[in-house]
């Protein structure tokens, strides 16, 4: 989030994890194609109240998860296509939950990486949002390269000594730098 003064990182939720895991869990997929399983399927709308009660989900930011913070296990008991339904819109709905703690909401969400191909996930981010869900794309993103990208864009700050993590991103006192230029040399 960023309003042209202020910048604001941080993780809100699993993302696709939880679901990519159940999926192959359950068929041996590495993900929901298209999202189509979960759209088969019925959200249980009172284990997710209870899952979006997570202390991390109203923790104030910055923060960040590591990629088994949250678990498949949360759609236990479920069937296939429930337990999909149910895990997506934990995520959906994960990202509402940190929308509500910014400093103003904002009405429209890029989403890049695997989870802007998943139509179901795509309706989901909207519902449980409100806001206007668009893939990276439609503003000129590559979807699948941003976080190379962005990598890249603290590589180059780096090396030209400008800062690369900030208060409301890492939690850092000041903006500092930071990185170091390694070369490897060929043997």
């Amino acid at each position: 989030w960023c309003d042209g003064d202020e910048m604001i990182a941080f993780d809100t939720g699993p993302a696709n994890a939880p679901v990519n895991d159940w999926i192959m869990e359950h068929s041996g997929e590495d993900m929901d194609v298209d999202g189509q399983t979960a759209a088969s399927g019925t959200v249980d709308e009172d284990r997710l109240k209870k899952l979006l009660e997570h202390p991390f989900l109203a923790a104030p930011y910055p923060k960040s998860l590591d990629r088994f913070d949250f678990s498949a296990s949360m759609a236990e008991g479920l069937d296939q296509a429930d337990g999909a339904a149910t895990l997506t819109a934990f995520t959906a709905g994960s990202v509402g939950k940190a929308l509500d703690l910014l400093p103003k909401r904002p009405k429209r969400i890029i989403v890049c990486g695997g989870g802007r191909k998943n139509p179901y996930m795509m309706r989901e981010l909207g519902k449980r949002t409100g806001a206007e869900i668009v893939p990276a794309e439609s503003v000129g993103l590559r979807g699948d390269a941003v976080e190379a990208e962005c990598f890249a864009y603290l590589a180059v700050r780096s090396k030209l000594g400008m800062p690369i993590s900030f208060p409301l991103t890492t939690g850092v006192q000041e903006p500092i730098t930071g990185g170091q230029l390694a070369s490897q040399v060929a043997a």
